[in-house]
């Protein structure tokens, strides 16, 4: 990519940034030092929720480091043009790296796991050219995560640094939700998400907290946040020397068995591992006469030790060898034939997550029953609200992931717990906790040939309410 050229204007304008941030560092106002450090400490603990510990970070506009080093980084580097800023900060952290540096310009000649642009747009000259540059620190799994004041408060903020309540700032970029997206977009970057957050950015006991967990997140309070967010990857590539591994848990499913192994395509030299659950039927038995009658498939079999469909499946990808996974349910009601649909969304990189939807197509008659149906449309719209991305079918069995988002998707199941006996909402929390790009697969549902469902309707939809209830707390209500 060729960037642009830098205007001779943005040279005079850089050097008014550095002499208004030299002003605003000996600003007194007490008022605005008080809501400046709230903003802050919240900002803070937004971000401590979209990272990780022991990530590898670059934060562009650091200021004295405090955000950076909330973050507990394994890697942290922060990058701001202000001297007595980038002294305060390495003073402050000597365990973290400050480069005194115009963000447009620094190049540190590596990649991070996340790049943090945190209310820095609001003051470029040059919004795409930074964004552009950023291609030189990123990698397929580095997340642009920036927050930007929301256009909304332009005229509060002017009001507040006439009365001397704020300290003034240059005339500022009030770029909307949609500004930020198309710049990403042209710098050659995808947005995952977007949100709004911050509605009261005032210490105030009690009423603080509840409008900046509860209320902004809710219609029409998060009409008037304060702070706009948005998480971006850069634009995909697809994968290379792509290896498979199907995962079929099977539980009293000794009719379907040998048409999984005449109906999955190979995808290469796909391997099929059967997880069998404590079957009272010969499901176990059946399983091995038909990898002895199809000994060209490349096919393990293993026992459960555990219950329920989420055990198997972790096993399942305990035993894996390929580096994408996938699901299939033994029950066959998703046609094994779909998978390559789901192969070529992941290998070509469109998603890091194909969650397989069922609620598109016409279904077999039989295939779903009615109080099944309304209970799915009720939980893929609770889903979608809860998660900041379109999950039309929550309990669709098939879903497809790299074996290294995998590995990320388990090291952060403590945030969660071992609560879901299906498996489903382990790996689509996950999935969202790690800000992956999640894209639903339209399949067509079909009615089963043998065999009766696993699942019972009220037991197990009252555990997905009590899920629904648990993401509130973990994922948004944050």
């Amino acid at each position: 990519m060729v960037s642009s050229p830098i205007e001779p204007a943005a040279g005079t304008y850089e050097k008014q940034r550095r002499e208004h941030w030299s002003t605003i560092a000996n600003w007194r106002s007490p008022v605005w030092k008080g809501l400046n450090s709230y903003y802050h400490r919240r900002l803070a603990e937004i971000y401590c929720y979209l990272i990780p510990p022991g990530s590898s970070v670059l934060e562009l506009g650091c200021g004295e480091g405090d955000l950076l080093a909330a973050l507990q980084p394994g890697v942290g580097v922060g990058v701001d043009f202000a001297p007595q800023m980038i002294a305060t900060a390495s003073r402050r952290y000597p365990d973290l790296h400050f480069a005194e540096a115009s963000a447009e310009e620094f190049d540190p000649h590596q990649q991070f796991d996340f790049i943090i642009l945190s209310d820095l747009v609001n003051d470029l000259w040059d919004v795409q050219l930074l964004l552009e540059r950023l291609q030189r620190f990123s990698g397929p799994q580095t997340r642009i995560v920036l927050n930007t004041y929301s256009r909304l408060w332009e005229l509060p903020r002017k009001f507040a640094e006439r009365t001397r309540l704020a300290a003034p700032l240059l005339p500022q970029n009030w770029l909307t939700t949609e500004d930020l997206e198309n710049l990403l977009e042209l710098a050659g970057f995808e947005t995952i998400r977007h949100w709004a957050d911050i509605l009261w950015p005032i210490r105030t006991p009690l009423i603080d907290r509840f409008e900046n967990r509860y209320l902004v997140k809710l219609f029409p309070f998060r009409l008037f946040a304060l702070a706009n967010f948005l998480i971006a990857r850069p634009k995909p590539t697809p994968l290379t020397a792509a290896s498979v591994s199907i995962i079929v848990p099977a539980r009293n499913e000794q009719g379907n068995i040998e048409n999984i192994f005449q109906r999955t395509e190979e995808l290469g030299d796909a391997e099929l591992i059967f997880v069998e659950g404590n079957s009272t039927d010969q499901t176990a038995a059946e399983i091995q006469r038909c990898i002895s009658q199809y000994p060209h498939r490349n096919c393990r079999f293993f026992r459960q030790t555990g219950t329920g469909k989420g055990d198997a499946v972790r096993l399942g990808f305990e035993k894996a060898t390929g580096n994408i996974l996938m699901i299939l349910d033994a029950d066959l009601t998703v046609a094994p034939e779909d998978l390559s649909r789901f192969y070529n969304a992941l290998a070509s990189g469109t998603a890091e997550f194909v969650n397989g939807v069922r609620l598109v197509y016409p279904m077999d008659k039989e295939a779903m029953r009615f109080f099944n149906l309304v209970g799915n449309k009720f939980f893929s719209l609770a889903f979608s609200w809860l998660l900041g991305q379109n999950i039309k079918d929550t309990l669709c069995g098939t879903k497809v992931f790299t074996r290294a988002n995998y590995e990320r998707i388990a090291k952060g199941r403590a945030y969660f717990g071992e609560f879901d006996p299906f498996g489903d909402f382990d790996l689509i929390f996950g999935a969202a906790k790690c800000n992956l790009k999640m894209v639903d697969m339209p399949v067509r549902y079909h009615e089963r040939i043998y065999g009766q469902t696993n699942i019972n309707r009220w037991r197990d939809g009252a555990t997905l309410l009590r899920m629904v209830f648990f993401a509130l707390r973990r994922i948004k209500f944050v």
